[in-house]
């Protein structure tokens, strides 16, 4: 699903750090050693089709490398 994220993320929460990562070494391989967290938040998002919502995101971030894999877990609308 396509998608774009129109203002702020918020309520962001640390799901888990490092090892505890289940894809770590994937997301290691791909992206770079750094040290990744995988957090959720909440934002308003605008769909492929034009129409804007709420939505729990999840995505993998780590220091100098940044937001990788976002990914809408839920529509909140």
């Amino acid at each position: 699903m396509h998608f774009e994220i129109v203002g702020e993320i918020q309520n962001i929460e640390i799901i888990s750090i490092g090892g505890n990562i289940r894809d770590i070494m994937h997301i290691q391989r791909k992206y770079g050693k750094g040290r990744w967290r995988k957090l959720k938040g909440t934002a308003r998002i605008k769909l492929f089709g034009g129409s804007i919502c709420d939505a729990e995101l999840h995505w993998y971030e780590a220091h100098g490398i940044g937001k990788v894999n976002i990914k809408i877990k839920r529509i909140l609308d």
